[in-house]
């Protein structure tokens, strides 16, 4: 392939070059004091990107890490959480949770909608005997491009006057969109640092206050790795369970560097304005009737990620396939019960104005190619979005 690939998925995501390059270097000794100092300041930097004041731990792992170490803290096998199915990543949580010997409750949901505040209420005020220990809730699931209010979760636990824990996944929206952890009332929150974070895949984030970590002291645990006690105090070798995944560390110091000169709301205001240029393309697109965004309500959608569906007789892999090889554009396809009905346009993290026009300029070429149906006018939609919010900022 000439020229440069673009790569579109809701993670891993674009990394910029100053995190590339703050990993091409030698590792240092584990007990030199700018390693430490390093991994003292990603910890601190990681609060406030929670918007926490409680505990931050750093595992070298994905999301499913976060997940498994979140879960082997706070739970035992025969406890019971409960898991509101917003898509294929909150089904998946659950079955993770049920793979570790946890009881499991469900609220299902159509994959379309985001959280039912009123549900949760209603199945915790069922909950007499209090034997649900936490409440599991995604904010972005990128499977079906759904953002859920996490602060109104909290607010439907308090009106049952539930004492579960409040666990938040924030892998597809730390970063990207406002997260108020302690403002919130979220007990336990976690991410990865290939998304909006703008690294590698291979470092997994937990957050979590006191409540959280007095439920894990009193909570039988069986697994050493994930076991926040023995990652708590000042010596950075048991922080990380044994040796630090240094250049990981280094890319995510450079990444947060990159966030902070920037400033949160600068961020979350530009992936606003994009996300809603990669929505108008979509909606120019859905047009000709073969295709609609899986989310119909557009407070709903998130800005991280996209979710197009697709009509009967259109392959969105046949477009994934053909974007990718023919044009270098890579997006993701489909997962769960959204697989070969659905394609996904990542917007997260380290991407700008020409990214996001090229990406869609792209599709929109790969469509005509295919001679897959589609309505007209989708760039120009998205560069007249542009160029409204860019004036009136």
């Amino acid at each position: 392939m000439i020229g440069r690939e673009f790569l579109h998925a809701p993670g891993p995501t674009h990394i910029p070059q100053r995190v590339l390059n703050a990993m091409n270097r030698q590792p240092l000794d584990l007990v030199d004091d700018r390693l430490k100092e390093l991994a003292k300041s990603c910890f601190e930097d990681l609060k406030g990107l929670f918007r926490t004041q409680g505990h931050v731990f750093i595992y070298a792992g994905n999301g499913h890490g976060s997940w498994e170490a979140v879960l082997a803290n706070i739970c035992a096998p025969g406890d019971t959480v409960l898991v509101p199915v917003v898509g294929h990543f909150a089904h998946e949580w659950a079955d993770h949770a049920r793979a570790l010997g946890i009881e499991t409750e469900t609220i299902e949901g159509d994959w379309r909608q985001g959280i039912d505040p009123a549900r949760i209420e209603e199945h915790l005020r069922r909950d007499t005997e209090r034997r649900i220990k936490a409440v599991l809730a995604v904010q972005v699931d990128t499977a079906t491009s759904l953002s859920c209010d996490v602060h109104a979760v909290r607010q439907a636990m308090d009106a049952a006057g539930h004492p579960a824990l409040l666990v938040a996944d924030a892998v597809a929206s730390l970063g990207a969109m406002p997260f108020e952890m302690d403002a919130w009332g979220v007990d336990v929150a976690i991410t990865a640092s290939q998304k909006a974070l703008m690294c590698p895949p291979g470092l997994a984030i937990v957050a979590a206050n006191d409540k959280a970590v007095q439920t894990a002291l009193a909570t039988p645990r069986y697994q050493r790795y994930w076991d926040w006690n023995t990652r708590t105090g000042d010596e950075y070798y048991t922080k990380f369970c044994g040796t630090m995944p240094e250049h990981h560390m280094f890319a995510l110091r450079e990444a947060l560097d990159l966030i902070k000169a920037r400033g949160l709301e600068a961020i979350f205001r530009s992936q606003r304005i994009l996300s809603s240029a990669v929505h108008q393309a979509v909606e120019a697109w859905s047009q000709a009737g073969a295709m609609a965004f899986n989310v119909p309500a557009a407070s709903e959608r998130a800005v991280t990620v996209t979710t197009v569906r697709t009509a009967a007789g259109i392959d969105p892999n046949r477009l994934r396939t053909h974007a990718r090889e023919k044009l270098g554009l890579m997006i993701a396809g489909g997962l769960g019960k959204l697989g070969g009905s659905t394609f996904r346009i990542g917007h997260m993290g380290s991407v700008n104005e020409p990214m996001i026009l090229g990406c869609l300029a792209t599709l929109d070429l790969a469509l005509k190619e295919l001679g897959m149906p589609h309505g007209e006018g989708a760039v120009q939609a998205a560069i007249a979005h542009l160029a409204r919010e860019r004036t009136a900022a």
